[in-house]
């Protein structure tokens, strides 16, 4: 359902795409198939907006990726930076790295 949704969102031929939690609900085999369609998509020249709780989703397909945390960005950069990032490490895991 999700794939047929994302599709029929890119017949508007849009510029910016705002995807609010793509991966939630899909089944892990599709989450691959979904990522794919999304780099597709943004290497084909329509910047996306992606925001979702699934951060291996998320760093997959991103170019850069802004991490909030009770309401403020608490760390931005590459996905390489951010799995890097102590206080994401932190908040996230409860640990230090």
């Amino acid at each position: 359902m999700k794939l047929v949704d994302f599709a029929r969102q890119l017949m508007t031929q849009p510029r910016l795409l705002l995807l609010d939690e793509p991966a939630s609900g899909v089944d892990p085999a599709a989450i691959g198939r979904l990522a794919e369609s999304i780099r597709k998509v943004r290497d084909g020249g329509v910047t996306v907006l992606v925001i979702d709780h699934n951060i291996g989703f998320v760093l997959g397909i991103a170019d850069e990726v802004n991490v909030m945390a009770l309401g403020e960005v608490i760390a931005r950069g590459t996905p390489e930076e951010i799995v890097e990032n102590q206080r994401v490490i932190e908040i996230y895991l409860g640990r230090s790295a």
